[in-house]
């Protein structure tokens, strides 16, 4: 899967790192479709946290995240557009609403946000915990960009996709992107439930977890874009090249709940 971000409007840049557990994991199983290493080979890390959004205000703290804003499919033909107004800060959680109905001549609304500008950041934790919406046409995910897009644009910046989900299975999805590859691997889990998703990324490996269960890891060595400061975004799209056009629209209004997102720097 390639999530092709379409910046109609340039944003300010931002990387984060998570980690932390509140709710246990359920029914975790590895599911890979390509060969992979899931050993991880790396010294066990040592992690401080230089970033967080506990989202325990009452509404998105534009000092920490910039609001994408338009419809046009962002790349994907997704079906939705993106407005401010879709997320709102409840019960200590970032909520974005995935709406049925007509802005912009796209017939969904629904939030991509991200810290462009704000904070990036190159190598380290970043983890978010999250529970999402299980239904056909939803798909939320939680992803960071090379800060570099504006000048080399995608796919040359790179992607991490943290965590990605479509439309009723169970299925997490966990990938990069970059100029010349991409991988994509998955593991069983409970998108319904808090789970906590995170990637460790060093020199030479980015290390793919839900709920501190390694699941898959990448030798990015020889990739230049992993070299370099990334940000983060969040965001539920509706509809897409991935998940299709199948959209059950009886479970609107969909909601994704993000508890917190914590980004961490190693220390030894």
């Amino acid at each position: 899967m390639i999530r092709k971000p379409c910046f109609a409007i340039l944003l300010l840049a931002g990387v984060w790192l998570v980690v932390s557990c509140k709710k246990d994991s359920n029914n975790l199983t590895n599911n890979n479709t390509t060969n992979n290493n899931t050993t991880d080979t790396a010294k066990t890390p040592v992690y401080s946290m230089v970033w967080s959004d506990e989202f325990n205000g009452t509404s998105v703290d534009t000092s920490k995240w910039v609001f994408e804003k338009g419809g046009g499919g962002w790349g994907n033909n997704e079906l939705e557009y993106y407005q401010a107004d879709n997320a709102t800060v409840e019960n200590g959680n970032l909520v974005i609403t995935a709406k049925h109905e007509t802005v912009g001549g796209n017939n969904y609304t629904s939030t991509r946000m991200n810290t462009l500008g704000k904070f990036s950041q190159a190598y380290g934790r970043v983890e978010a915990r999250i529970k999402m919406p299980v239904g056909m046409g939803t798909w939320p995910a939680f992803w960071m960009l090379g800060a570099n897009i504006n000048t080399v644009s995608w796919p040359t910046c790179g992607e991490i996709d943290i965590m990605e989900h479509i439309n009723a299975d169970s299925l997490i999805h966990g990938s990069l992107h970059w100029n010349g590859g991409n991988t994509s691997q998955q593991i069983t889990s409970t998108p319904s439930q808090y789970h906590i998703y995170a990637v460790e990324w060093n020199l030479t490996q980015i290390r793919f977890y839900v709920d501190n269960k390694l699941y898959d890891t990448e030798n990015v060595a020889a990739v230049p874009a992993f070299r370099l400061p990334f940000f983060i975004v969040l965001n539920l799209a509706v509809g897409g090249n991935w998940p299709g056009f199948t959209i059950d629209n009886t479970l609107f209004p969909e909601k994704m709940y993000v508890d917190y997102v914590r980004v961490y720097k190693q220390t030894n």
